[in-house]
């Protein structure tokens, strides 16, 4: 191995312990100790400890709480203890990890604290993503070229007068630092160094990753770039290169600590009031949807993500009428990226796990004339005042004069905004109806062209076999056997204001983005007569009679949107019964959402409005705190019961699916996405100064990629303390690994573990829990217990609530 080839694969493997971090307008929820998962979690958690310095269990309060509330049953508590052999009283234990927690004595010395803060201020101006009026110069050049440039002309570094001082390239400057250190010390020190800055690191990692990033082609970063700056940066302000005392082979404390234990029972306490709830004599012969006749037909079949907050909906939806209510991945299975409009950039609309296949735009349909040139002209104008406002604001010859002529009535609004947002609300609403919605007039090109990479590498539009084929995957997924003459695909965004973290609140299965477009692709490729006619020789007959519609799901206020501007005549009465119903199902589910934002409103409707309009409001919404559990089955499996907005639900039916296929592709995607979205939650929840990002109170945005506590270090890589507590010392998410329950025979779950070890992995080294409700054994229900083995579960009634 050359010795250039030794750098890049020491850097690689270097960089494994470190998650990528997405920039904040396209927030991902992925695992912080993603690079950990092939340990178990106690020893995972105990090194991610002693390299990031965060904790890796809730505080010892929490626990005290969860026990003081009935959360965690005595005798799941007792059943563990005795298991480790541990003799002990629970009050004398929660005072002996009181008692424990001190600080953990990491404190970075003075050289290198200083090393972060320069090094962090050149990535804000490297990486800025379009908010900077002056841009880094030389960012074409590459991070390293670019900062050696102007390295000389920064007063924070000193001993460097002149570019030509220092290397002039990332790997001579490597090598330079290298120097007087054998190969082998090199992968440790390499770690150490991207672990000192995690959030620039992961943000580094993610986008020199991503080969379709426009401000990656604009502003080339390398890991390599990153670790050439910082290490000459450590010699210039004579900080240390290696981490004095750092041992990366040493031993932890073997066993399984205290507070895993309170952790696990606790999470048993969770998962057998969830299966207690569960109707296990569902689906023993039957499938999910069966072969329904016209009098059991439903009124609609509405299909939403299976994010948590659509449990809530569904609930109510379900309540309002005769309903018929799915779950399945936001993206609704077409992994695209995705033009709006009147959109300047393409999104990738599809999970960070899945790579986009196909480039959809959307285009104005010829017969919508006017609608498009009243959109055109309203929303022309509207960008130019904003434009105009923006340069009016940020440039330094015009903001006096701005002020002195307009100061008086732009106070006016922000007084109007701050004092009484819900006009505001209402205002912007008043607009919006006056305004076509742009998918009032166009249509997603799904459609195969000629010029079929007009888009870069990726295709524009897809074939008919490939239509049909993810129509064919989402009914076979969800186990579907009968069509309602309405099916509504419900993507889902939020509405927020002020928020640094509004993407966070969006869809992750879209990447960060509202889930609107892939609901509408879907029901374009759906409606199709070809795609309908291909779908039948392939044993999927949807009548003639059924109409597929878009919608989205505002998750802030509950409110959803018909995309209903080409529904046929015949089922525009449907259409009408089905939206006064959605208004109905609006107003118990924000009457529930705002009871667990604990606010007093006599009109839950206009208190989730004035949330979503209030840009002084720090938590628009709770997003999917809460998350505990992931139900892949049918409907009636949980349908009646309140499951707490906690659960993610996927529809699945084990009696339409022989082979296993689809129990395997939603175990594989799916369920590894859930289980990221949790210990983001997980990780943010137990140690937030490490894992989240503090308070949005102190918090700073920086170049549209991400937050800083104050006006320099580290970037943020989670969520605030708003999205995971009520106040500064009650949480509201509980800190729970994913309890993940399958309503499937038990030998085609160890099947699928089989065939995928990566999938096991998880759930063998704790960082999931797994039960099986198994339909060919009367309901019975089985716990995974690792490496492929299972045991009995009784039914065990418990007294305490969810």
């Amino acid at each position: 191995m050359t010795h250039n080839h030794y750098l890049d694969d020491s850097i690689e493997r270097a960089a494994e312990t470190v998650g990528s971090v997405w920039p904040l307008h396209s927030f991902v929820t992925a695992n912080p100790l993603s690079g950990f998962e092939d340990r178990p979690f106690h020893e995972a958690v105990a090194e991610a400890e002693a390299t990031f310095g965060g904790r890796g269990y809730p505080h010892p309060s929490v626990f005290r709480t969860a026990w003081a509330e009935g959360r965690i049953d005595p005798e799941a508590l007792r059943s563990e203890l005795d298991d480790h052999g541990v003799d002990r009283d629970p009050e004398a234990l929660l005072e002996d990890m009181e008692a424990a927690e001190a600080d953990s004595g990491t404190d970075t010395d003075d050289a290198t604290a200083e090393v972060d803060r320069v090094l962090s201020k050149w990535l804000a101006a490297f990486l800025d993503e379009g908010k900077a009026e002056w841009a880094m110069p030389n960012r074409e050049e590459g991070f390293y070229a670019a900062w050696r440039e102007l390295a000389p002309y920064d007063s924070d570094v000193p001993g460097c007068q002149r570019s030509s001082a220092l290397p002039e390239t990332a790997t001579e400057a490597l090598e330079a630092a290298l120097s007087d250190r054998p190969q082998g010390e090199w992968e440790d020190l390499f770690e150490h160094h991207l672990a000192a800055l995690p959030g620039w690191t992961g943000l580094v990692k993610q986008r020199a990753s991503d080969g379709a990033s426009p401000w990656q082609a604009e502003a080339p970063i390398s890991l390599t770039d990153y670790l050439a700056v910082r290490l000459t940066l450590s010699d210039l302000l004579d900080a240390p290169v290696a981490h004095e005392g750092f041992d990366a082979d040493a031993d932890h404390e073997e066993g399984v600590p205290i507070p895993e234990i309170w952790l696990t029972a606790w999470e048993q306490s969770y998962r057998q009031r969830l299966l207690d709830d569960i109707d296990r004599t569902v689906g023993e012969e039957a499938g999910d949807s069966g072969d329904e006749t016209d009098d059991e037909r439903p009124a609609a079949q509405l299909v939403f993500c299976i994010d948590t907050r659509s449990e809530i909906i569904r609930r109510h939806v379900e309540a309002a009428g005769a309903y018929e209510t799915h779950g399945y991945a936001g993206f609704f299975g077409v992994p695209m990226r995705y033009q709006g409009y009147d959109d300047d950039v393409e999104i990738d609309a599809c999970p960070p796990i899945v790579d986009p296949q196909h480039r959809v735009v959307d285009r104005p349909e010829a017969r919508k004339v006017d609608e498009t040139d009243t959109y055109d002209l309203s929303i022309g104008v509207v960008s130019a005042a904003r434009k105009h406002l923006k340069a009016l604001k940020t440039n330094v010859a015009a903001a006096f004069a701005f002020v002195e002529g307009a100061g008086g009535a732009y106070g006016a609004a922000m007084a109007t905004r701050t004092l009484s947002p819900e006009t505001v609300h209402d205002a912007v609403d008043a607009i919006d109806s006056r305004i076509p919605s742009s998918a009032d007039f166009c249509t997603p090109t799904v459609d195969r062209h000629d010029h079929a990479h007009a888009g870069g590498d990726l295709p524009q539009g897809m074939t008919l076999g490939e239509k049909a084929t993810y129509a064919e995957t989402a009914f076979d997924l969800m186990g579907w056997e009968g069509f309602a003459r309405l099916v509504v695909f419900t993507g889902h965004a939020s509405e927020t204001t002020n928020n640094p973290f509004e993407a966070s609140l969006d869809c992750g299965a879209c990447a960060g983005n509202p889930g609107g477009p892939s609901a509408r692709v879907l029901a374009t490729i759906c409606n199709d007569p070809e795609v309908q006619a291909e779908l039948r020789e392939r044993g999927i007959d949807i009548p003639e009679d059924t109409h597929f519609l878009a919608a989205e799901h505002n998750t802030t206020t509950d409110e959803i949107t018909l995309f209903d501007a080409g529904v046929p005549e015949s089922h525009r009465e449907d259409v009408d019964r089905l939206r006064a119903d959605l208004e109905e199902a609006r107003a118990g589910a924000t009457a529930e959402r705002t009871e667990s934002m604990a606010a007093d409103a006599d009109d839950s409707v206009r208190e989730t409005e004035r949330r979503a309009a209030d840009w002084a409001e720090t938590r628009p919404e709770w997003g999917l705190a809460g998350n505990a559990s992931f139900v892949i089955g049918p409907r009636d499996l949980t349908a009646g019961t309140d499951l707490d907005g906690r659960a993610f639900l996927h529809s699945y039916d084990w009696a339409t699916d022989p082979e296993g296929e689809a129990l395997e592709a939603i175990m594989t995607g799916p369920l590894v996405v859930t289980q990221w979205i949790n210990n983001q939650y997980y990780f943010a929840t137990v140690d937030n100064a490490v894992y989240g990002s503090g308070s949005k109170v102190t918090q700073n945005p920086v170049g549209n990629v991400g937050v800083l506590q104050g006006n320099g270090g580290d970037l943020m890589t989670g969520l605030p303390l708003q999205s995971l507590q009520v106040d500064d010392e009650r949480v509201y998410h509980q800190p729970l690994r994913l309890t993940a329950v399958i309503h499937a025979p038990t030998e085609r779950v160890t099947g699928i573990l089989a065939r995928h070890p990566e999938v096991a992995r998880l759930f063998d080294n704790g960082w999931l829990d797994l039960s099986v409700i198994d339909p060919t054994q009367d309901g019975d229900r089985f716990h995974y217990q690792g490496d492929l083995e299972w045991e009995p579960t009784l039914r065990t009634p418990v007294a305490q609530t969810h």
